[in-house]
């Protein structure tokens, strides 16, 4: 087996990872030139493919040096294109975007010149963000405002979504074949919707000529480049590249080289034509690719090295791409350049059978090698996975920077059915994002913000006021003092709950009608099933499946926040309320004694104890059933995750002490890991504990581990750490991922980043570079418990 890059790859590599990201004024110009043009001459829906067709044929083409796959969102590696029509940002949020010492992005006087002469003068009152905040009630803002939730669509689009294996299977021609044929069928005598599902067709098959137009786009600039290069072996390379595009993607790929990039056109379609959390993924990539690998490796034509390196280079894509710029609590929710695309390798085939094949482990090789932030990668791991693929992929987890995670197939297949999909569109499913289920290539599966579930808490207890904001959010259940009992307590809370979900909903309800109107995705609806046969747009109802998702955070936090004032204060009688009240007034200074017995005295959720797991399933199960089975506005139902990307860093920002011993500002708790250091029994204890939850009425939970690197050493901890693994898989457990890394390293790289330039670790359900990190989410990750199997 090969070890390590090859030259070309290196050199790409190292291309992706120095580059400096930075604003991409062009897609904006285009944009702009476009809507100018058409707006109100056309409906919206051909409107919005008539940009997206003027942007592909107009843009800059970039083909890197040495590349095999070709294709950037921008003009080079780390160009983020910025999408006026949601978020026309300010001059001041551009200078803020330059500035920032996190997560910035270079902007040039000429950039700025732009955004100040036409970007801003047309989108300034026209852009989606602008929509929404003017739709929004009183409520909601000041709610949105306190961190009480977050929303996902206020500076991105509704997006989240996978590719199927139709695309694969089918070129952009036969796709508009597909259109022309439900046109046809359309009934302008009995159907009230004809007129508008002709505008959505009309636009689907635009977005099919704008996605040609730009590979023959490709082919002729590899063409005109082969011309020029006096290197034979690249010339053929770029004429091989030519040839590629001149099948993908009007035709379906043929070979397992044309598979990857039709897939690669396809997602930088996805993810220009609107700005989608999360970015486009190619879902069971491994099983998608196997046909062509098989078919390639018996004509000869393909060999492991070879396809090793055309996935070596899809790496490479991915990583060239970060996330479009976010600002305010955008950033703070999602606080990274990682995108989110998601490989999901392993799992079952269609037909319920064992999904490992060789290109399974061809992929586990190549984000070994690679170590790159993008794509996210993940294995899928069932109850007929060999043991083989399963330490393979422990044995790359151990080594320290956050890949793979590890993912429950079974318990997605199920969280699927009982979100009402088929059994066939479960086994084809998967995870995407950072650990959300969805059936692949047949669902709008929407996550709509964060839900902050201490914060709630610490409302009820100030009689519906908010300590930080000085505002009367929530209701007038009481003074904390008032309750008799922990029951009355929790019935409160209760309340306030059911009250904050209703504002959030209320105003998701808003935003997703907004969308709906004003920014239909024709592209992305052409790849996903149904949109094209219901003559409906993505935004509006169109794929098979259409749920919204809104996130719990701080599971943790909120379990052991209840727990310490029901066994303190109710059961044991350790202190009164109004002493506990007194005591996170003064953020426990000078109350030591009851910080003490909070902290350390108290069961805590993570320890396989009853006592604080039984509070912990009441919150989930209320949480649940509030939310589960509401209707959202394009035919399906609202559910939930359980997940924080770096949500809980800022949620823990908006509020004051916590009744567990939480100092004011810290972050909460993540996922549905426990409370930091709260864990003191070891993993097994801290899975037990969190399989009390009922993962599969969720659409995904997110658990974090830590281990110092000697605890997994050798065959005894490569052993240790897969059945962990499988223990928690066979208590239902969705997800479980792992930093293998000492906190003495960590305190090092905090304070000598430029001595660990390449150090990477787990943050959420995404890696990121420790040095990209707020020292806030730093020093979380440092006070993570470093667990042990003695």
């Amino acid at each position: 087996m090969r070890r390590g890059m090859n030259e070309r790859i290196q050199k790409l590599r190292e291309q992706s990872v120095n580059a400096v990201p930075h604003i991409y004024m062009e897609r904006a110009d285009l944009e702009t030139d476009a809507y100018m043009k058409y707006e109100g001459s056309v409906s919206v829906p051909e409107m919005r493919a008539l940009a997206f067709k003027h942007f592909m044929a107009n843009k800059t083409l970039c083909i890197n040096e040495g590349e095999l796959i070709v294709g950037e969102k921008g003009d080079s590696p780390q160009s983020a294109p910025t999408f006026p029509e949601l978020c026309c940002h300010t001059l001041e949020d551009m200078h803020v975007m330059n500035d920032r010492d996190l997560i910035s992005f270079k902007v040039t006087e000429e950039d700025l010149k732009l955004q100040k002469e036409k970007i801003i003068p047309y989108w300034e009152n026209r852009s989606i963000r602008h929509k929404i905040l003017h739709n929004m009630s009183r409520q909601w803002k000041e709610c949105y405002e306190a961190g009480i939730f977050t929303e996902f669509m206020e500076q991105r689009g509704p997006g989240h979504t996978v590719g199927s294996e139709k695309i694969y299977k089918k070129g952009f021609l036969d796709y508009k074949q597909d259109i022309i044929e439900s046109r046809n069928r359309l009934d302008f005598l009995n159907d009230k919707e004809a007129l508008d599902k002709r505008a959505q067709l009309n636009a689907m098959e635009i977005a099919c000529d704008a996605i040609i137009i730009l590979g023959e786009r490709y082919a002729a600039l590899a063409r005109e480049l082969a011309e020029k290069e006096e290197d034979e072996v690249r010339k053929q390379e770029l004429l091989q590249i030519a040839a590629n595009c001149d099948v993908v993607p009007a035709h379906a790929p043929q070979t397992y080289w044309q598979a990857i990039q039709m897939y690669w056109f396809v997602h930088l379609g996805v993810t220009t034509e609107l700005n989608p959390w999360d970015a486009y993924s190619p879902g069971r990539l491994d099983q998608h690719l196997n046909p062509f690998y098989e078919k390639d490796t018996e004509a000869g034509i393909l060999d492991d090295e070879k396809a090793l390196e055309l996935l070596e280079c899809l790496w490479v894509k991915f990583n060239n791409q970060p996330a479009p710029p976010k600002v305010g609590i955008t950033l703070k929710e999602s606080s990274t350049y990682t995108d989110f695309a998601n490989i999901n390798t392993g799992g079952i085939t269609p037909d319920g059978q064992n999904g490992v094949n060789e290109v399974s482990y061809l992929i586990l090789d190549c984000m070994d090698e690679m170590k790159l932030l993008q794509p996210s990668s993940n294995v899928q791991i069932s109850k007929k996975t060999p043991m083989k693929f399963l330490k393979r992929a422990c044995e790359i987890s151990r080594k320290g920077w956050g890949q793979p995670a590890f993912y429950n197939t079974e318990a997605i297949i199920q969280e699927l059915l009982n979100a009402g999909k088929s059994i066939e569109d479960a086994r084809r499913g998967g995870t995407s994002g950072c650990v959300e289920t969805g059936a692949f290539g047949n669902e709008a599966y929407i996550l709509t913000g964060y839900f902050n579930l201490p914060k709630i808490l610490e409302i009820t207890l100030h009689n519906g006021f908010d300590p930080v904001s000085k505002k009367q959010l929530g209701l007038q259940t009481g003074e904390a003092t008032d309750f008799h009992s922990y029951e009355e307590l929790f019935e409160a809370y209760k309340k306030q709950v059911e009250y904050f979900a209703d504002i959030k909903m209320e105003g998701s309800n808003i935003i997703e009608k907004i969308y709906a109107e004003y920014m239909p995705a024709p592209f992305l609806s052409v790849i996903t099933n149904d949109c094209i046969s219901n003559g409906k747009d993505y935004n509006a109802g169109g794929a098979r499946y259409n749920i919204n998702y809104l996130q719990g955070v701080g599971i943790g936090t909120i379990t052991d926040s209840l727990t310490a004032i029901k066994y303190n204060v109710f059961d044991e009688k350790k202190f009164t309320m109004e002493e506990l009240m007194e005591a996170m007034e003064h953020n426990f200074e000078g109350y030591e004694k009851i910080a003490n017995l909070v902290r350390n005295k108290t069961p805590k959720y993570g320890n396989d104890d009853d006592y604080a797991d039984d509070v912990m399933q009441a919150v989930f199960d209320f949480y649940y059933h509030t939310v589960t089975g509401r209707p959202n506005m394009k035919g399906g139902t609202y559910r939930i995750n359980m997940l924080p990307t770096t949500c809980h860093v800022y949620f823990g920002e908006v509020m004051l002490a916590s009744p567990n011993g939480r100092l004011a500002h810290k972050p909460v708790s993540e996922g549905i890991s426990p409370e930091k250091g709260a864990d003191i029994c070891g993993p097994t204890a801290v899975v037990k504990s969190a399989s009390k939850m009922d993962h599969v009425r969720t659409g995904g939970t997110l658990l974090n581990q830590k281990f110092t690197p000697s605890v997994v050493a050798g065959e005894e901890g490569l052993t240790q750490m897969a059945n962990l693994v499988r223990s928690y898989f066979n208590m239902d457990g969705h997800h479980i991922q792992f930093n293998v890394i000492d906190r003495q390293t960590l305190i090092d790289a905090q304070n000598n980043p430029e001595e660990y330039k390449d150090l990477i670790v787990r943050v959420a359900g995404y890696s990121d570079h420790f040095r990209n990190l707020s020292k806030a989410l730093q020093d979380e990750i440092i006070e993570r418990t470093e667990q042990s199997f003695n």
